[in-house]
């Protein structure tokens, strides 16, 4: 007997879209999200797209009609519930656009619940297009077949981030001067936490002593060498999720 087609298709466009899905009432696609489907992805009727609404969670839907300009999908099964993350926020200053973009990229993939751009004297961006930086977060977010999205933050400069901080929430700080090895820091700290990673240069001395002074601020460690603020970034964050993240239960879907 022919073996059993895998459901959903395996090879199923994945996109997450902003109306909250049902069964069986239909969403209309158009834009970019569109052509995606019909021009480069050829889908007609029939055929299945995964959708997600970042609050219901994944669903199988049938493409009902495909035009150029707009797809229409109908929701036939859901597949998952929206999934739930470990309470650890990125609080990054900001980088160059495509060294930021790589950081939103990871942060998203390995399952960061929040991302909150900083502005720090030594950055060399003190803007950031959000509209831009969720796009990022959501093309990260369809490919690694994530069920929601992190929030992202108005940037915020590192005074005010420091003078409104929640009285919960440890705040890690990934210091190139030294403080506890990342992953002793880590194993005991399983949320509600936050790390936070500075710019190329790092941070001042006038900075950093404001962090040291916060109340809830545990400066880390992250090793002998000096680190990119987006490879810093990238492994604090790999450090926690295998730590005290979720991680630390079993995988599905891993290649």
């Amino acid at each position: 007997m022919p073996a059993k087609p895998a459901w959903p298709p395996k090879s199923a466009p994945r996109l997450f879209v902003e109306e909250h899905l049902s069964e069986a009432i239909a969403i209309t696609i158009d834009g970019n999200q569109a052509h995606y489907l019909s021009r480069v992805m050829r889908v007609s009727p029939g055929d299945i797209v995964i959708v997600c609404d970042n609050v219901t969670g994944e669903w199988a839907a049938e493409v009902a009609e495909a035009g150029k300009r707009s797809v229409v999908l109908k929701p036939v099964e859901h597949l998952r519930g929206r999934e739930e993350v470990p309470d650890f926020w990125l609080c990054a200053a900001l980088l160059k656009k495509d060294r930021f973009d790589l950081v939103l990229e990871k942060a998203t993939e390995l399952g960061v619940a929040k991302i909150q751009p900083v502005i720090t004297r030594r950055c060399v961006a003190d803007k950031l297009n959000l509209d831009r930086a969720r796009v990022v977060a959501i093309e990260a977010a369809e490919q690694c077949a994530r069920t929601a999205l992190p929030e992202l933050g108005e940037p915020q400069r590192l005074d005010a981030l420091l003078k409104e901080w929640p009285e919960d929430r440890v705040l890690f700080f990934a210091d190139e001067e030294g403080g506890e090895p990342a992953a002793d820091a880590f194993c005991y700290n399983h949320g509600p936490v936050a790390l936070l990673v500075g710019p190329e240069g790092g941070f001042d001395d006038q900075e950093r002593a404001a962090i040291r002074a916060h109340p809830k601020a545990r400066p880390i460690s992250l090793g002998p060498r000096i680190l990119r603020g987006e490879t810093a970034t990238i492994a604090a964050t790999a450090i926690w999720m295998a730590e005290a993240g979720d991680w630390l239960g079993d995988s599905e879907g891993e290649e």
